[in-house]
């Protein structure tokens, strides 16, 4: 997997209405694993926008506790890998001692500086390949998020949670769950499929968030073929959606939507969307 460390790229996508396509370019920001290291031992990989890694280490220490000002951080080096990046923190003596004691209570080994690379590989890994063939028109997506938005129970009421749903081209909706997490979200859908022993891939999953990594990830063990989302994707979600065989279609608006990786399953009356843009 490349990893880019620009905080945005442009990535080519095709937009598409009921009635056209039009292929052009989006720009979307990207997502990198960030290894968190403190006196040699991994304390947490991130997926976060590759600029103002020093602010985040600082930030992310004092939220955490592990350091009570700037001052409690020794040094601080930013190491790019293939993967990602590691953020080398070295803590005061007296931090130091209090974040080993914190350590012995946490599980997992203790590293030697280099199990931040071992992280961020974990963080990376690739998702389950999609080979689903569910083809579907440019109005049953946008029908389907009209869907979505209209069964949005709990946030009717608050204005404040997310939505991941399963929608089947010949039963519409079949399964809607909600939550203040964009991925509680998908994962509670993801067991509620799982429990009803309805298939991931006869359908497509659909989002009200911004598509991350970890989301094509949950999804490709979904084994769903067709990812929609209201907002855009990240680079990386984009890329690994490429990889592992979704079509991922972001942006999508009442009257349109824009497709990122594998067209083909997005479909006219006489053809693929794909074939329209060659």
């Amino acid at each position: 997997m490349t990893i880019h460390s620009s905080p945005v790229i442009s990535l080519p996508r095709m937009s598409v209405t009921k009635d056209a396509s039009s292929a052009g370019e989006r720009v979307v920001p990207e997502e990198t694993p960030i290894a968190l290291t403190y006196n040699g031992s991994t304390h947490a990989v991130m997926m976060a926008t590759p600029a103002d890694l020093e602010d985040f280490a600082v930030g992310f220490s004092l939220s955490e506790g592990i350091i009570a000002s700037s001052a409690d951080l020794v040094s601080t080096e930013i190491i790019e890998h293939e993967l990602g990046c590691e953020v080398r923190m070295w803590l005061s003596e007296a931090r130091g001692g209090s974040y080993r004691s914190r350590r012995r209570a946490l599980a997992g080994p203790v590293g030697c500086g280099l199990c931040g690379i071992e992280s961020l590989a974990e963080a990376a890994r690739p998702a389950q390949v999609v080979t689903g063939s569910l083809q579907l028109q440019p109005d049953m997506i946008i029908s389907a998020m009209a869907d979505l938005s209209g069964a949005q129970r709990l946030n009717r009421e608050v204005r404040a949670i997310h939505a991941a749903a399963f929608w089947h081209p010949n039963r519409g909706l079949v399964a809607l769950r909600e939550d203040v997490g964009r991925h509680n979200a998908l994962d509670k859908l993801a067991g509620a499929l799982a429990r009803a022993g309805e298939p991931g891939t006869d359908g497509a999953v659909l989002l009200t968030s911004r598509v991350s990594v970890e989301m094509v990830q949950k999804t490709s063990r979904m084994g769903a073929p067709i990812l929609v989302a209201v907002s855009a994707p990240t680079a990386l979600a984009v890329r690994v959606a490429e990889r592992c065989g979704i079509t991922l279609a972001a942006v999508a608006r009442e009257d349109a939507f824009e497709v990122f990786t594998h067209p083909g399953r997005i479909t006219t009356r006489e053809r693929s969307c794909a074939e329209l843009i060659v």
